[in-house]
């Protein structure tokens, strides 16, 4: 089995993997996941996204950026956004969990969320919160590592293969049982 090594990136550290976060979020795209783009979906996009989102959100501390690697290639990644109004620094949301094509099943999402969780409870975070197109794969795996259902919202974002509307599923993770009130 291959051995896979989580790790966390400042944005400096992130920069000198560039070339291969540009090639999994594009592959990640081509292949039809629903994470906030749509096709055509070309290198450049991708280069561009991480270069003007992730890597300044990470310089301002706004983020948490952890990547999976294999043999001195990144094949994973995952988010945590710090990015939250004063009445909601208890939280911490999880974006952009993504793994090459190439590398799926092996366990390395999961991976990727039990280190993000991990960190997060480091942080002093209560709650986890995350959203997931509907009936995607995914869906079964945070379900699996204790993420509830919030609701579903249908139509919220358009599929990236065509102009048919998606649902989308927010998910919580509690942290700190009890300082959450899941009262409604």
């Amino acid at each position: 089995m291959t051995e896979i090594t989580i790790r966390e990136l400042t944005a400096d550290e992130a920069l000198n993997s560039l070339n291969d976060l540009t090639e999994i979020l594009h592959a990640t795209v081509n292949s039809g996941a629903s994470v906030g783009f749509i096709l055509p979906y070309s290198m450049n996009d991708s280069r561009t996204f991480w270069q003007n989102v992730v890597f300044l959100s990470l310089k301002d501390g706004k983020g948490i950026f952890l990547v999976a690697v294999i043999q001195d290639k990144v094949v994973g990644t995952v988010q945590l956004s710090l990015q939250m109004p004063p009445n909601q620094s208890h939280r911490g949301e999880i974006t952009k969990l993504l793994v090459h094509p190439e590398f799926r099943n092996q366990g390395i999402a999961r991976q990727l969320m039990r280190a993000v969780e991990k960190r997060a409870r480091d942080l002093g975070k209560s709650l986890l919160t995350l959203d997931t197109r509907t009936g995607d794969t995914a869906e079964p795996l945070y379900t699996s590592l204790g993420f509830q259902t919030a609701g579903v919202i249908p139509g919220y974002c358009r599929a990236p293969e065509t102009d048919r509307y998606d649902a989308t599923t927010y998910m919580y993770k509690a942290l700190h049982k009890s300082k959450i009130n899941d009262t409604y």
